[in-house]
């Protein structure tokens, strides 16, 4: 218990140091300071200087932390600092329901569960610290611990996870294989819209969806097209635009 108690003070110094050093250096983060929940706080005229001045606290306790011979008072500041993120993601939350918090990095995602439960984590990791002794910090502990704030962290979603769904999406071919009993015509149209066939005829279109049908595995789509009828045929099984053909016929 010792041993985690000791890694503490290390999770919460990179977690800190990352924080406020996003605040003092990312300039996109300081343009943004006025769309923040922290402009509603404090004004959007000293958003910015509100901004570096957390930025300067987070990196005095970030530094202080790993220092042996101060571990709880220093566990006692980073606490507080801790609960402080709680009092101001609740008053976000309330206030400005649409902002950021302007915690990490330059996002429009207002406050969510996540960021709760990352503010939570540390309030929880600073009051273990605070019982600590001089024990040696466990490296895996300090890893995983990192990694679980990192992943509660929405400003890296763009980084990680977004990649990830993309892949997944890939990887399963949602539109791939035998064509469920009812395709949404969503679908269909999501698939026509970005083929080679509809950006060929969409010059001549002068209407919007007139009709469907599905036929054969087949799903045709009628436009109206300058005196004329555009008939798409989509595939209701696959995913390549390609395989999209377009007739017009004479009205």
């Amino acid at each position: 218990m010792h041993g985690i108690a000791a890694s503490q003070p290390y999770v919460i110094a990179l977690f800190l140091l990352w924080a406020g050093l996003t605040k003092l250096l990312n300039r996109r983060m300081r343009a943004q300071a006025g769309q923040t929940a922290l402009a509603r706080l404090t004004g959007p005229a000293r958003a910015v200087p509100a901004l570096r001045l957390v930025g300067l606290a987070e990196l005095a306790v970030a530094a202080a932390l790993p220092l042996p011979p101060l571990h709880p008072l220093n566990a006692t500041a980073a606490a507080a600092l801790s609960a402080g993120f709680l009092v101001y993601l609740t008053y976000a939350h309330v206030a400005a329901p649409t902002s950021s918090c302007g915690c990490l990095g330059a996002h429009s995602r207002p406050v969510d569960a996540r960021a709760f439960a990352r503010a939570g984590l540390l309030l929880a990791a600073a009051l273990i610290a605070m019982t600590g002794s001089g024990q040696p910090p466990l490296p895996a502990v300090v890893l995983v611990e990192v990694l679980v704030l990192l992943t509660l962290s929405a400003e890296l979603d763009r980084h990680w996870l977004t990649p990830l769904r993309r892949l997944l999406v890939r990887l399963r071919r949602p539109l791939a294989g035998p064509a469920p009993a009812a395709v949404p015509l969503e679908s269909s149209l999501h698939l026509l819209r970005r083929s080679p066939a509809y950006c060929s005829a969409s010059a001549q279109l002068t209407s919007d969806v007139r009709e469907t049908w599905d036929e054969d595995g087949v799903r045709f789509v009628v436009y109206g097209a300058r005196e004329r009828t555009a008939v798409f045929a989509v595939p209701l099984s696959g995913d390549d635009p390609g395989a999209v053909r377009v007739a017009l016929v004479d009205a």
